[in-house]
């Protein structure tokens, strides 16, 4: 998830770890986390290949990118994501090696070995929703980015150095996550999978 924050000031809205958000409109994501230790560990290396979003992302594995939604819109939205999250069981996530989107854009990442159908059909429920739908430049394909828009000898070097990289860990919720434009995205709440 990258993007800017949101415009204009009206009502604020609590996130979950107690800041405001205040404006009209709402820039959201929602993603799978990477848990402990491989999620410090591929933000860190994500700085390390010289990315600034690094500092604003954590490690993750995108199900909405970045879309701007009315405030007010919100609780629907969360109500959406309820549905989803209850509609879907947990599962097995397998974070293994490294690809490439080059040279289509400047990105390597972690690829997901195994998992994709579910994070597929996840992807595909949050975006159902009519607040929810963006029209996509690419075609849905979950991973985890560990270097972007860097000098080639950066990606090649995060390319290399990651594709031994191996996790294996259970997805049993996906988060919601904003952006106000000052700071890294914040998580907003959680939605666990299986209700």
């Amino acid at each position: 998830m990258d993007g800017s924050g949101h415009k204009g000031v009206a009502r604020g809205v609590e996130h979950r770890n107690g800041s405001v958000e205040v404006g009209d409109t709402i820039q959201i994501g929602v993603a799978v986390d990477i848990p402990e230790p491989w999620g410090a560990l591929l933000t860190r290396r994500r700085a390390e290949a010289g990315d600034p979003q690094a500092a604003d992302i954590p490690a993750h594995v995108t199900l909405l990118g970045p879309t701007e939604i009315p405030v007010t819109a919100l609780p629907a939205v969360e109500s959406h994501l309820s549905s989803v999250a209850a509609a879907h069981l947990p599962f097995t996530l397998h974070l293994r090696g490294t690809g490439t989107f080059r040279p289509v854009t400047q990105v390597v990442f972690v690829a997901v070995a195994a998992g994709i159908s579910e994070c597929e059909l996840l992807a595909a429920a949050i975006g159902s929703a009519s607040e929810l739908h963006r029209e996509a430049r690419f075609p849905y394909h979950p991973h985890v980015t560990v270097a972007q828009d860097v000098a080639p000898e950066a990606l090649d070097q995060a390319y290399e150095d990651l594709a031994d990289f191996s996790a294996m860990f259970e997805v049993d919720s996906f988060t919601l996550f904003s952006h106000s434009g000052q700071a890294r995205w914040q998580p907003r709440r959680d939605f666990p999978l299986g209700g």
